[in-house]
């Protein structure tokens, strides 16, 4: 199986447990792997046989918008279920990372697989 990468995305979302965060929007960071076989739209040249990275990052981008999750791991779990159904992607790899959330660290997050890879 092939893979569509989306690598290095950054949303804004309402996301953390603490009072304090629940006030704010917080940005995430975000790679993913989208298994599709990618045959069809080579040989024709054609986006439509494809799994389309710009819409899959537009709807990305709403979900972020419209979620208030307290988790990283509930974002991480809701998302991947949403775009799995929304472009029938059958596998994918999604790593959701909160940068600054720990001052010792980078980013803290999660790596999540459903599906097929």
């Amino acid at each position: 199986m092939d893979r569509v990468l989306i690598e290095g995305l950054t949303v804004e979302t309402v996301i953390g447990v603490y009072d304090w965060e629940r006030t704010i929007r917080q940005r995430l960071e975000l790679d993913l792997e989208l298994a599709t076989d990618i045959r069809p739209a080579a040989a024709d040249d054609d986006l439509t046989h494809t799994l389309d990275y710009a819409a899959i990052c537009e709807a990305i981008a709403g979900f972020a918008a419209a979620s208030r999750f307290g988790l990283v791991e509930t974002f991480a779990e809701r998302l991947a279920a949403h775009l799995r159904e929304a472009f029938g992607i059958s596998g994918l790899r999604l790593t959701v990372r909160k940068p600054g959330a720990v001052a010792a660290a980078r980013a803290v997050g999660v790596s999540i697989e459903r599906g097929t890879l």
